[in-house]
């Protein structure tokens, strides 16, 4: 296989490019060697992301070792706990393809033989593949890793117990002595926020389909064998390199069930059905919202994971991690064991010692948390395209429920009226016009979730946005409604005091409005005006696809 280096290291027209690269420091014999991208989202304002630099320089020594030439090249990352709650959490979904944007850039640009992905937190993660696979180059993903959990009153706690104890506060069921206590404790160290929330889930999923050496999930970000498994990314690149395996050999069809697979047994988060959609796309595989629920009828939950459950990524990897949860679900033949992984080998190679070492932490593939996995897909008259809702933090008396639309048109205004007692028990807050072109940016809604949770509300109170959820939202909080309001979707219908039905057993989510009042209020419905009109977030309004799109760019 030749190199696309070649195009800048050989022949006497580029004498020009080599002249440039010899300015950078490099010498004739880096030159004659691969020349490999490592794409670091290194910056000082994301605890995910602050010691990345150690993560990409243990790459390079990994590509040299195994004779490569490493070069490091950035990208941005937005920290979405940071973003949380005003405008800045409209970049954050958005900020996914510009980072695919600037990493295929980079990359085309100049002529690098293969990639060595150096992300951490939510967007980072997927946009950093979206362009591996859409150029098809050889690639390896090699994220920070998580966080540890923090400690609270003796309890381990994270992120997602932080953003609850602020509406605990507010509801005065803690002081601000209490407050404080997690404010200072509950993120004790860098590293991915240690539940399962969007960053974890991708990191964990990355490694399920196979584009990540195993441990890339689990293994802490204090711990040295993150620095290990970073050298060992930089040397299986220059493996895949050598025997030219690219990003579409590794992430295709069977690998991106495993994934789904995976996702439903860890209980990821909901914006990992977001991502997946964006992966399929770039890989040409028409992956819809029918198959995840396929894949989820069959699909055991095994993990319950913060917020769904007391335990964080330390107790997944100290019981084996995601490999160990890819041997329980291989038992029943749940994924494909052939696929390719960027080790060189197969997912059944891979997992060939791996097994589960505490079976409090991964359930035994037999005596599961539930039968089905733990995302689910709802379809219904407010939701003609379906949205999605992370079934294994629902509570399960709030599998099902119905109770009266309490209508928000901005996450702002339903977060004022939950702070201010508004919301009773048995209601359903709608907040819409917060999707991909509405929003635009599709906010994630952490905020009023948490403010739910932290005011005990969570296991009476339902909440369906055609915006999205964090990773650390926890109830029945079900996000990516579509067509979104924006778009004309039936959300946009919805009445103060319209009965909502919810049957998250069934996949279904209905208000309580027939067809021809529906189309009445359709016919006095007034086109609102978007909320940025200026920037690059007024160009992606224009440009982006739907939630069970994958929110792509057209």
């Amino acid at each position: 296989m030749a190199l696309r280096s070649e195009y800048l290291t050989k022949g006497v027209e580029t004498a020009p490019q080599r002249s440039l690269l010899y300015a950078c420091g490099y010498t004739k014999e880096e030159l004659e060697r691969p020349l490999i991208g490592v794409v670091s989202a290194h910056s000082e304002i994301v605890p995910g992301h602050m010691h990345l630099d150690k993560i990409a320089e243990a790459v390079k020594a990994g590509i040299r070792l195994a004779g490569g030439t490493p070069v490091m090249v950035p990208s941005i990352g937005v920290c979405d706990g940071i973003a949380m709650g005003h405008v800045g959490m409209k970049y954050s979904l958005a900020s996914r393809e510009l980072i695919a944007d600037s990493v295929e850039t980079m990359t085309m640009a100049h002529c690098f033989d293969g990639l060595v992905l150096v992300p951490n937190c939510d967007k980072i993660v997927p946009g950093m593949v979206m362009a591996a696979v859409r150029m098809n180059v050889p690639a390896v993903v090699v994220s920070g890793g998580p966080m540890m959990a923090g400690v609270v009153s003796g309890c381990e706690t994270s992120l997602s117990k932080m953003f609850e104890a602020v509406g605990a506060r507010k509801a005065n069921i803690i002081d601000d002595k209490q407050l404080l206590e997690y404010e200072e404790n509950c993120c004790p160290t860098c590293g991915s926020c240690s539940g399962m929330y969007t960053a974890n889930s991708m990191n964990c999923l990355c490694e399920a389909i196979g584009i990540a050496l195993p441990g890339n999930g689990t293994i802490p970000a204090v711990m040295s064998g993150r620095i290990a498994l970073a050298k060992h990314a930089g040397m299986a690149i220059m493996q895949l390199v050598k025997k030219g395996i690219t990003a579409r050999d590794i992430i295709n069809e069977k690998s991106i069930r495993n994934a789904l697979a995976c996702d439903m047994a860890l209980g990821c988060s909901s914006n990992s059905v977001l991502h997946l959609l964006a992966i399929a796309n770039e890989a040409g595989f028409p992956l819809d919202l029918k198959i995840i629920n396929e894949v989820s009828a069959k699909t055991p939950n095994l993990c319950h994971l913060a917020p769904a459950g007391p335990t964080h990524m330390q107790d997944l990897d100290a019981a084996g991690g995601v490999q160990a949860v890819l041997s329980e679900l291989a038992k029943k033949n749940l994924i494909d064991t052939t696929a390719l992984t960027a080790t060189g080998k197969s997912v059944g190679e891979n997992i060939k010692t791996a097994f589960v070492k505490n079976y409090d932490t991964i359930k035994p593939i037999d005596k599961p948390y539930s039968e089905t996995g733990g995302i689910a897909i709802l379809w219904g008259n407010i939701a003609k395209n379906g949205c999605v809702v992370k079934r294994s933090a629902v509570a399960p008396e709030m599998l099902k429920h119905t109770g009266p639309a309490r209508v928000f048109d901005c996450e702002d205004d339903a977060i004022k009226a939950i702070y201010g007692g508004k919301i009773k028990a048995g209601d359903v807050v709608v907040i819409r016009y917060e999707g991909p072109k509405g929003g635009p940016g599709m906010r994630e809604m952490l905020n009023p979730t948490s403010a739910l949770a932290g005011m005990k509300l969570d296991k009476c109170v339902a909440l369906i946005t055609d915006g999205r959820f964090s990773g650390a939202s926890r109830g029945a909080s079900i996000g990516h409604v579509a067509p979104e309001a924006a778009d004309g979707g039936e959300i946009a219908l919805i009445k103060e005091g319209d009965i909502i039905e919810i049957d998250i057993p069934n996949n279904s989510v209905n208000v309580k409005v027939d067809d021809a009042q529906l189309q009445s209020r359709r016919s006095s419905l007034k086109q609102k005006e978007p909320n940025i009109k200026t920037g690059w977030l007024s160009r992606y309004s224009r440009l982006v696809t739907g939630a069970d799109k994958g929110a792509v760019l057209k």
